[in-house]
């Protein structure tokens, strides 16, 4: 099992931007509120500046009645512009990761579970959590400030440009340095730093996964502090690259913070010769660098916004790389019509795994030259040592796996004719190692058929003789099982898996080993129990126990992998 899937070097900011199409009145809007917000805490700084001037020369205070005037207007608008800005950006965003998750979720779901059995668990979470997460900071610190710093740029040069064209050209000069130049040069010192945080953090879900999921193995041999210690040095690196990323970001302050003072201090340095030469009222003096002071507010963000644009794509990336991959079985243009389950057969089956994106490719062949046929009314038991091909066979049958043509028929048709989500509906599986959910004991049982009624889970439950253990639980079959079922014993769960396989009601019953777990006693019951409920339906009993065969018509064995 490899630990992560390949991750594409290709820009994906093209195909994220794609993600906000859908939103675009919303993005819009926010960008205008963002700008509205900005140009009213210029205005607010100018018509201050102006204020305070004047009041220090004017003799009559009905000349300054407009200029307070402006002063509240400004502070108002201001105050609702950001509202509405972190308002409407804040929704658009939860929105987009909305749709992100559901769109992940979707693109994944055809890959499950051939695809992502070559993926960790844990990285599979990261990438649904963590990345997707990430891609928060997208539109709010990425996509929006940009356009609005240019917005503003524009508006507060042509303010400052309305008294003197230097004046404005300067300014467009300093934000075109704090906004464009420094955010570059500060994407490329924290480019690996950004990458590395991503894929340290998708590693460090890996490891935590393991830990949490083996932690009664760790224990047992005395291994836990070990797994411990690599988590510690796994969340070390991660923190070194946070660490980087933060010296960037501090750095990229501090010269924003530097810039800002030196551009009021041009603004005086131009100014003052244009005040003796009379061109321009002192009154004005003092607006002129407080006004492009204030216009920084649009760049501040935008050294960040680099930053979080080479994460967004790192993110974007391992999202990408996931959902590209191509899906073990895809379905015909031109689908067959739903086949009901009466026949079927193997033809000198022969399959062998793909090689994963960073393996050898596979030269044992996993299945090799299976050929066996069933019909309704029919149990066929296939036995063999263990590694010889059973649970891949059982793969190949619910369309896991795409096989050669005409390697499986089903009613008399190439397997491969079907949807997958028609042959699978003919499937009532047992498996080896049953997966039950963090939920109750009712809502594991209705996965198989969310139509089935009380009585039919009591009855499926009897055949499964388990009963009779779950009505001595306190709350019944609305007991909570815990993460896959640990609070139940090995046969516990199996019988669980068969009461829930019972419940659907399929054509084609398949029994992998799906009484390993209980003792001879109860396994005889269970047995005695499903002869009624395999009448009449195609069985397939995956088994070695003399017991499990005792209830098949015939028995073939396969042999294990050959190179």
């Amino acid at each position: 099992m490899t630990a992560a899937a390949p991750v594409h070097r290709a820009s994906p900011l093209p195909r994220l931007l794609t993600f906000l199409r859908p939103f675009g009145w919303w993005v819009a809007a926010g960008i205008l509120l963002g700008f509205a917000t900005i140009s009213s805490s210029v205005g607010l700084m100018a018509v201050s500046a102006y204020l305070i001037s004047k009041a220090a020369i004017a003799v009559d205070v009905t000349q300054l009645s407009l200029a307070i005037a402006g002063v509240r207007l400004f502070a108002l608008t201001r105050a609702l512009f950001r509202y509405g800005e972190r308002y409407v950006t804040h929704l658009a965003t939860f929105r987009i990761l909305t749709a992100l998750r559901v769109w992940f979720y979707r693109a994944i779901e055809p890959l499950a579970p051939a695809r992502l059995l070559q993926v960790h668990s844990g990285d599979v979470l990261a990438r649904i959590g963590a990345d997707i997460e990430t891609l928060e900071n997208f539109y709010v610190r990425v996509v929006a400030p940009p356009v609005s710093a240019a917005l503003v740029t524009l508006f507060a040069a042509a303010l400052l440009g309305a008294f003197d064209v230097w004046l404005g050209i300067a300014l467009v000069g300093f934000l075109a340095l704090t906004g464009g130049v420094l955010p570059w040069a500060s994407r490329r010192l924290s480019h690996r730093a950004a990458a590395a945080t991503i894929a340290q953090r998708g590693a460090l879900h890996i490891n935590l996964v393991d830990m949490v999921q083996g932690m009664a193995d760790l224990i047992a041999f005395d291994q836990a502090e070990t797994q411990q210690v690599r988590v510690l040095a796994q969340s070390a690196a991660l923190q070194q690259a946070q660490l980087r990323l933060a010296e960037v970001r501090g750095l990229a302050n501090a010269l924003t913070a530097l810039f800002t003072g030196l551009a009021g201090l041009t603004m005086l340095w131009l100014a003052i010769p244009l005040v003796t030469a009379g061109r321009l009222e002192g009154v004005y003096l003092a607006l002129l660098p407080l006004t492009a002071m204030a216009a920084f507010e649009c760049v501040q963000p935008l050294g960040q916004a680099w930053q979080m644009l080479e994460s967004s794509q790192a993110a974007a990336r391992r999202l990408f790389a996931l959902v590209d991959t191509p899906p073990a079985v895809v379905d015909p243009p031109m689908l067959a019509p739903a086949p009901v389950g009466v026949s079927l057969e193997t033809r000198g089956l022969r399959f062998r795994y793909p090689p994963t994106h960073d393996s050898e490719p596979v030269d044992v062949w996993a299945l090799d030259g299976l050929t066996f046929a069933v019909r309704a009314g029919q149990r066929l038991a296939i036995t063999g040592p263990s590694g010889a091909g059973k649970s891949t066979l059982i793969a190949l049958l619910l369309r896991f796996w795409d096989v050669p043509p005409g390697s499986i028929w089903l009613d008399g048709r190439d397997l491969r004719d079907y949807a997958a989500a028609d042959v699978r509906a003919l499937f009532a599986v047992v498996p080896q190692a049953p997966y039950l959910f963090h939920t109750t004991i009712r809502d594991n049982l209705l996965i198989a058929n969310p139509d089935a009624t009380d009585a039919d889970l009591v009855a499926a439950c009897r055949t499964a003789q388990i009963d009779d253990f779950i009505a001595a639980l306190p709350a019944g079959y609305d007991t909570l099982l815990g993460d896959n079922g640990l609070t139940l014993s090995g046969g516990e769960r199996q019988r669980l898996a068969i009461a829930r396989a019972l419940l659907k009601p399929a054509p084609i019953l398949v029994l992998d080993e799906a009484t390993a777990h209980l003792d001879a006693i109860t396994a005889a019951r269970v047995w005695q129990a499903l002869e009624p409920h395999m009448a009449g339906r195609i069985v397939l009993i995956f088994d070695h126990n003399p017991l499990a065969l005792a209830h098949a018509d015939t028995v073939i064995q396969i042999a294990g992998a050959a190179p």
